[in-house]
């Protein structure tokens, strides 16, 4: 991603340990805990990736469709999912905004802010609008939850734990759209 590489590392570090949880959480006893973390390991170590400051490594030509490629599958798998619960449409919107990003640096690597002088385009700013959002909401969730969290459960069953996970990852995106 474009900007500086001190927070554009911490980006990374946040990100890949997000995605190192959900692959922990991949071994809940609950399995819609299973399965929602194997999206979410998944999209945290893409974003870890994506995010590796320019300055530092440019990634290949072909990294941007393989990347576009991937989270166009798993866009693909949560719409499936979708037809059986509603939460799987934040993971298509997640899935979809990668994809997104992807092409966008496939078409205009090295290039910050290159959008003709005409700001911000229509599908960033709603992107933007659609996390900031989703950001806000699960802070709100995440307050109660840190207050009642009980003892004797598995670090993959934790709820207050997997909530932080995707608070970080939208704030993640927040950032990761903001530099594009």
């Amino acid at each position: 991603m474009h900007g500086p590489a001190s927070p554009g590392w911490l980006l990374v570090a946040l990100c890949a340990a997000t995605g190192v949880y959900c692959l922990l959480r991949m071994r809940s006893h609950v399995e819609e805990q299973r399965r929602a973390a194997g999206g979410e390991a998944l999209m945290g170590f893409g974003m870890a990736a994506m995010a590796v400051p320019a300055a530092v490594f440019t990634p290949p030509s072909w990294a941007w469709p393989a990347f576009a490629a991937v989270f166009g599958t798993a866009a693909l798998h949560a719409l499936w999912s979708a037809r059986a619960g509603g939460h799987h449409l934040h993971h298509l919107v997640g899935a979809s905004a990668m994809v997104y990003m992807a092409v966008t640096m496939a078409v205009s690597p090295g290039h910050q802010g290159s959008h003709g002088g005409s700001g911000i385009p229509l599908l960033t700013g709603a992107l933007l609008v659609y996390f900031t959002g989703y950001v806000l909401l699960s802070g709100v969730r995440l307050v109660p939850v840190a207050a009642t969290a009980g003892g004797g459960v598995g670090w993959g069953d934790r709820p207050e734990l997997a909530r932080a996970c995707r608070l970080s990852m939208g704030i993640a995106m927040v950032a990761m759209l903001l530099t594009l």
